[in-house]
This record gives C-alpha cells, sequence and structure tokens, in this order.
C-alpha cells in the first residue's frame, strides 16, 4: 500500500510537472508572437523616419538623429531573429539555443535602451544646435553644395519659411556674393514661386520667419517617438528575459 502511495504521488506530480511545462511553453509561444510584432513595429518605424523624415538631415551637424532610427532597424532585425531562434528552442527543448535567445534578448534590450537615452539627449540639445549651426549652412552652403540647396529649397517651400532665422541670411552669403545678382532671396523662399520671383524681399512677397524653429520641431517631434518606442519595447525584452530564464530552468 506505502509503494502505491508513492507511485500515485509520482504520476500526479510528473502530470502536474507535464502540465506546467506546457502551460509555460504556451506562454512563451504567444509571448514570442508579441516579441515579433514588436520587432516589426520598430523595423517600420525606423524604415518611416529614414525614408521620410530624414530629408533635412544633410542640414544637421550632429548625426545622433539618423543614427536613432538606423539602430532602431538593426533593433528590429534582430528582433526577428530572437523570435525564430526562441520558437526552436522551445520547440526542439534545446537550452543551448535558448539560451542564445536569452543573451540576444539583453543585446536587445542594451540597443533600445541607448536609442531612447540618445534620442531623449539630443531632443534637448537641438534647439541650440540647430540655432548655433544652421545660420552657417544657409550663408556657406546654400547654391554651392547641390545637396544643402535641394534640402533647404524643400524646406523653405513646405514650412513656408525664408533663410535659418530669415531672409537676412542670403545678404552675405556665398550664393548671393559668387554667382546671383539679381536675386535677393532664393526664388524658394516665394509665397508663390517662380522663376525671378526672389528679386523681391518684400513682406508680400516672402515670409519673414526663419527656418530654425520648424525645423527644430519636426526633429524633436520624431525624436519624442523614437524615445518613446525605444524606451518603452526595452521594458518587453525585460520581462522576456526573465521568463526565459524561468524556462530554461525548466527544460532541465
Amino acid at each position: 500500500m506505502k509503494h502505491w502511495d508513492v507511485i500515485l504521488r509520482w504520476v500526479v506530480e510528473a502530470a502536474f510537472e507535464d502540465r506546467s511545462s506546457n502551460f509555460s511553453k504556451n506562454f512563451f509561444h504567444v509571448f514570442n508572437f508579441i516579441f515579433l510584432l514588436a520587432g516589426c513595429g520598430i523595423i517600420g518605424l525606423g524604415l518611416w523616419t529614414i525614408l521620410y523624415k530624414h530629408e533635412y538631415v544633410v542640414l544637421l551637424t550632429n548625426l545622433t538623429y539618423p543614427l536613432t532610427a538606423y539602430m532602431l532597424v538593426a533593433a528590429g532585425c534582430l528582433t526577428l531573429t530572437a523570435a525564430f531562434i526562441g520558437c526552436c528552442s522551445v520547440h526542439k527543448d534545446n537550452r543551448c539555443t535558448l539560451l542564445l535567445y536569452i543573451f540576444l534578448l539583453l543585446f536587445i534590450f542594451l540597443m533600445e535602451a541607448m536609442v531612447g537615452l540618445l534620442a531623449f539627449i539630443y531632443m534637448n540639445q537641438v534647439e541650440g544646435d540647430l540655432n548655433h549651426n544652421l545660420n552657417a549652412t544657409f550663408v556657406d552652403n546654400y547654391g554651392i553644395s547641390p545637396r544643402e540647396t535641394d534640402a533647404i529649397d524643400r524646406m523653405q517651400q513646405e514650412y513656408k519659411c525664408c533663410g535659418a532665422s530669415g531672409f537676412e541670411n542670403y545678404v552675405d552669403s556665398r550664393w548671393r556674393k559668387e554667382g546671383n545678382l539679381t536675386n535677393l532671396v532664393p526664388d524658394s523662399c516665394c509665397k508663390s514661386v517662380s522663376e525671378g520671383c526672389g528679386k523681391s524681399n518684400h513682406p508680400s512677397n516672402i515670409p519673414y520667419t526663419g527656418c530654425v524653429h520648424k525645423l527644430g520641431e519636426m526633429v524633436k517631434q520624431q525624436l519624442n517617438i523614437i524615445c518613446g518606442i525605444g524606451l518603452g519595447f526595452s521594458v518587453i525584452q525585460i520581462f522576456g528575459m526573465i521568463f526565459s530564464c524561468y524556462l530554461y530552468v525548466k527544460l532541465k
């Protein structure tokens, strides 16, 4: 009778252990699916920032803003890789690949936390950086460097502004001194753009507001999104690492 009690207890414990293990694995797959969706979202945000919000990056002297976007894309790609490795490790009860999964989660966590912190720090510095450097970009590079010239023309037309701090930036610019003797401001400054419209700098023809504040607002808004996503999604990695370590112990 005593032996039967021992056997029965062993069977109950084994069944409970097996049910607990299956529940842990199923929960892990649910988490991994959410993790996969998060990775797709991170890649989407990074690509959207690069493709649609980087047209004025050439006007920035600090590389923090584009760097955060590229790091997001890299973190998203690593997330997809880690999710695949995690599913394979649990499906095959392989502790070695699960350990690799845990290290990938740690690395992704550090990357996303770094992205969030960099975006937060530069978000508070971007206004001063633009105020300090954008005037020189307009004065020295407009009409000289094709990339900066195209970016400035697009910005002035999109934001309805003229110059960095104002249209006065063009008075002593290289563009004015070295080639343009007729226009006072570029045609892209005009409220109604047409060839030669920049000959007049009257307020009825051009806006008197500079572009520095509007460019700064755009960059800060995008950095705010990147900061929130980077720090927010890094929390997912913390829970993932805790649960993966628990599962690693269960897969003896």
